[in-house]
């Protein structure tokens, strides 16, 4: 199989952010704005009770601001005048500096299954493959800072990665020392899922498993592909039926000389031969002929 293609080093590692209990400053939010609004409200009406009233009523209005909630299954990616400054994992309400930007990133298991691509198999004859796959995303900063959209990324990598590996091999082979792609699923999709690994790991996409869903000849060449399968099953069958048949045929011989049950010359045993092994490798039944004379007339 030729060389997967060399992703670059990404350059951003996810890390996590400090976060403070969102409950907490949920509290002294509120206590802040109903101050701020005790204030107004009661004050005397002088320039510092108003300005203090309206100082803290907007510090707990900005500190709502900085409210996180975090479902499980998913993180946030905070950013701060452009600058990555951390993921929040943990699940729960949490509170960060309100001036920042926070993306929210899916870490649950996804599946992509590919479209059912129409290729060229090693040997040249065109089949339709398609495959699942089961990825998640392993790194956030990479996810959202190394490519433009992580999810179509992944696709289109599947899908080249299928195309690559149906490329690489036959569809079958009667030579078991070379893969085929009917033959050896198990290490086919151990490669597939290597390939793509390799291909969107600068993205921080892990991917846990990749199955072929569909493989077939393409329609124009099934109908002769079939024919082919078919004469080699009927001729495997065929040389078992004649292994068999010699086998028989000489434990037979064996058996009568042992036993003496009869005394062949050679050209009598050519003949018994000969009568077994049409019996037993012809596909109708046998038609017995009674001799009433001898071998010889």
């Amino acid at each position: 199989m030729g060389t997967v293609v060399d992703m670059p080093a990404p350059q951003t590692r996810e890390r996590l952010v400090r976060a403070v209990n969102g409950f907490v400053m949920l509290g002294v939010a509120v206590v802040l704005v109903a101050g701020g609004v005790v204030l107004l409200a009661t004050g005397d009406g002088s320039a510092g009770m108003l300005a203090g009233g309206v100082v803290a009523a907007l510090a707990g209005i900005v500190l709502l601001g900085g409210l996180t909630p975090v479902a499980p299954g998913e993180a946030r990616v905070v950013q701060l005048l452009g600058r990555y400054v951390g993921t929040l994992r943990t699940a729960g309400l949490q509170w960060v500096n309100p001036f920042t930007q926070r993306r929210k990133v899916s870490t649950r298991i996804r599946n992509h299954e590919t479209g059912v691509a129409k290729v060229n198999e090693a040997d040249g004859n065109p089949i339709e493959i398609a495959a699942v796959v089961v990825w998640q995303v392993a790194d956030t900063a990479q996810a959202v800072f190394e490519v433009d959209d992580f999810v179509e990324f992944v696709a289109i990598q599947s899908e080249t990665a299928v195309r690559h590996i149906a490329n690489a091999y036959p569809y079958d082979n009667a030579d078991t020392a070379r893969l085929s792609l009917r033959d050896n699923a198990d290490e086919i999709t151990e490669k597939l899922s290597a390939e793509i690994a390799t291909r969107v790991a600068s993205a921080g996409v892990k991917i846990i498993e990749s199955r072929i869903t569909h493989l077939a000849y393409a329609p124009e060449i099934a109908q002769a592909m079939l024919r082919r399968q078919q004469a080699g099953a009927v001729v495997a069958a065929r040389q078992r039926i004649v292994e068999g048949a010699v086998g028989m045929v000489e434990m037979a011989l064996d058996r009568l000389a042992r036993h003496e049950v009869v005394e062949l010359d050679e050209e009598r045993k050519a003949t018994m031969v000969s009568n077994l092994l049409v019996v037993l490798v012809g596909d109708r039944d046998a038609q017995p002929v009674v001799n009433t004379g001898t071998l010889y007339q």
